[in-house]
């Protein structure tokens, strides 16, 4: 795996409708919350940037169920970026609770253009901010 640079973190107690019908947080809930903070570290990552005219798509998700979710539980969600080349950037997710890894992931992302939504060379400058 790739050393960590840059780990955007924040914390979320878990509410009644993300849990499912086992009483523990759903599977879809948890590719929610990867699409959730890759946005948020993304819109962090970009605060001094607003010229930057691109968006994100999925084109892949891999993720290793360790643990379970309850009801508020208090869950740390960390994620950084990992191997960045041509038009895709892979991201790191780990959700933890009191310090112990519930699930790990890695999603690759693909850059587009905003306005066009064709595929976007990542550039330097692209990448500078990806590792900041």
């Amino acid at each position: 795996m790739d050393t960590p640079k840059n780990i955007f973190t924040y914390s979320h107690i878990v509410t009644a409708d993300e849990i499912d019908t086992l009483n523990h947080v759903n599977n879809v809930v948890y590719v929610q919350w990867i699409q959730d903070i890759s946005t948020k570290h993304w819109s962090d990552l970009t605060k001094n940037n607003p010229d930057l005219n691109f968006v994100w798509v999925v084109t892949r998700h891999e993720i290793d169920y360790k643990g379970q979710a309850l009801l508020g539980d208090l869950l740390t969600f960390k994620t950084w970026v990992g191997a960045t080349t041509g038009v895709t950037s892979v991201r790191h997710i780990e959700i933890l609770k009191d310090g112990v890894l519930l699930v790990k992931a890695k999603t690759v992302w693909c850059m587009l253009h905003a306005d066009t939504l064709k595929p976007a060379r990542i550039t330097e400058k692209i990448l500078k901010v990806l590792q900041a």
